[in-house]
């Protein structure tokens, strides 16, 4: 697992973005793993900019998201497919039937993750995989727990995860019980994994991730120890050690 210390969030933004890049200028037909929340807008603004100015091209690239909220239309401004549209799919020549992201319908949703797993095995495995952090650990909507699941699943939100989450509705009330995710399994089936993290409310989580070689399901974030090529970018904020 590298671990690289930017001073900044922009830098931290204009590395990882520098990643996939270089991923998909290789290979034109990249499969691609992506994100949702605070943390990547910065790297997806970075993407946008690198299109615009003709380093890259998404034109053969597919993409998998990691996560949807169950219950919420795509067209519902706080879904993570309006996300993604919105910060870039519509700012990029991306081809938008090859962007995936988990259907969170109510009906169905079992077979909704079957269906999904399987889209991500037919087109897979993901060249390279986009991650985020929770406060407290958790990676996609792996919430820390006794047991992970390994394939896509339909996960209870914790709490304290909805509580964050909430500052992208007008209440705690209106965030979502529950998500539909990839599954730790899934995640670490990508050929490569970048995880981009930012901001004191990291820290704790950082510097837990960092302290030793062990691996609990208590704290999802670990299992990126056993993955055999993962980068763990963060900005000084999030941790000020070496």
């Amino acid at each position: 697992m590298e671990k690289i210390i930017k001073t900044t969030y922009e830098e931290v933004s204009k590395l990882a973005a520098d990643i996939f890049i270089d991923v998909i200028r290789n290979k034109k037909d990249a499969v691609i793993g992506l994100a949702t929340g605070s943390t990547p807008i910065g790297m997806y603004e970075e993407l946008a900019k690198a299109y615009e100015k003709g380093v890259v091209s998404f034109k053969n690239v597919t993409s998998f998201n990691l996560d949807e909220y169950v219950g919420l239309d795509p067209k519902n401004e706080t879904s993570y497919r309006y996300f993604m549209n919105e910060y870039l799919f519509n700012k990029v020549d991306i081809n938008i039937n090859n962007t995936y992201v988990p259907i969170g319908k109510e009906e169905g949703i079992e077979e909704a993750c079957k269906e999904y797993e399987e889209l991500i095995a037919k087109h897979g495995p993901v060249d390279i995989q986009l991650l985020g952090v929770g406060e407290d650990g958790h990676i996609a909507f792996n919430e820390p727990g006794e047991y992970l699941h390994a394939n896509t699943n339909v996960t209870v939100l914790a709490q304290e995860t909805r509580e964050v989450n909430s500052r992208f509705f007008n209440s705690v009330e209106e965030v979502p019980t529950k998500a539909i995710t990839m599954g730790m399994g899934t995640i670490l089936k990508a050929k490569r994994i970048v995880l981009i993290a930012n901001g004191e409310k990291k820290r704790a989580v950082m510097e837990r991730l960092f302290a030793d070689d062990t691996v609990s399901t208590d704290f999802p974030i670990s299992f990126l120890k056993l993955h055999p090529d993962a980068t763990i970018i963060c900005d000084r904020a999030a941790y000020p050690g070496k």
